[in-house]
């Protein structure tokens, strides 16, 4: 086992302090328990230093990629113009 140091906010040295006297552990054990708990529901890099960009399924696409950019620029239709954000005007301030 290595023995190290940490730093830790005083609140949060407080809350894990008390949960070790309530569990009649260590505050080592705590950590080390905290520590493992987080281990297992992360999951492992696949490489250290590289990350990926992650694989999603969206499903079929549903318009010829070919078109993009006139899509990008169409206009929604009236039923969701009211919906999505539009543009801010810009104020001109006439000093006085």
């Amino acid at each position: 086992m290595i023995r190290t140091q940490i730093q830790l906010p005083d609140q949060l040295y407080a809350s894990l302090k008390d949960m070790a006297r309530t569990e009649e552990v260590s505050l080592a054990d705590i950590i080390r328990r905290a520590g493992e708990y987080l281990l297992a529901v992360r999951p492992a890099a696949t490489s250290p230093g590289k990350w990926r960009v992650p694989v999603a399924d969206v499903g079929a696409v549903l318009v010829d990629a070919s078109h993009w950019r006139e899509l990008a620029n169409a206009r929604p239709p009236e039923e969701l113009r009211g919906l999505l954000p539009g543009r801010k005007k810009k104020v001109r301030h006439v000093g006085v």
